[in-house]
């Protein structure tokens, strides 16, 4: 590979380190309110619950029983969310690979351009992604009954 192939790859991975951030970051702004919901809301009523499954009259047994049942909204929003974003994190790959499956195609028939429609073509899957998240926070705040007002 020549100085310039180099140069120019050097500088692709570098600009699809920034797209790939920039989906990290709209990711974080859309889903905040659920993040929110489940680090805040969810964890707050499963530890008031877990406190009051605590009383002697109990037995041990009865105490774990109740502590477990305590963890059960939480753990289902938190599977559901999970599953979520396995989802996009995997249409997002599978986009990219096609990319990345093209890049190789015009690499071996010697085209001039490959390079450039890589990172077109990265740049067009991530923006793509990036819509989808509004659409997916929506999806997750009203499968959660998570209403605008954060509550």
């Amino acid at each position: 590979m020549d100085h310039f192939a180099a140069h120019e790859e050097q500088l692709a991975s570098q600009r699809m380190r920034q797209k790939l951030e920039e989906v990290n970051v709209a990711a974080q702004t859309n889903l905040a309110p659920v993040q929110d919901y489940v680090n805040y809301t969810l964890q707050k009523a499963y530890f008031k619950c877990a406190y009051e499954c605590f009383d002697r009259s109990k037995r041990q047994e009865e105490i774990s029983s109740c502590v477990e049942n305590c963890s059960i909204p939480l753990s289902n929003v938190q599977h559901t969310f999970d599953h979520e974003m396995a989802q996009f994190q995997e249409r997002l790959n599978r986009s990219l690979m096609v990319c990345q499956d093209k890049y190789e195609a015009a690499r071996l028939q010697k085209k001039n351009d490959a390079m450039n429609d890589l990172v077109s073509c990265a740049d067009q899957s991530i923006l793509e992604s990036i819509k989808t998240l509004p659409h997916l926070a929506n999806k997750l705040k009203a499968s959660f009954g998570i209403s605008d007002n954060g509550s």
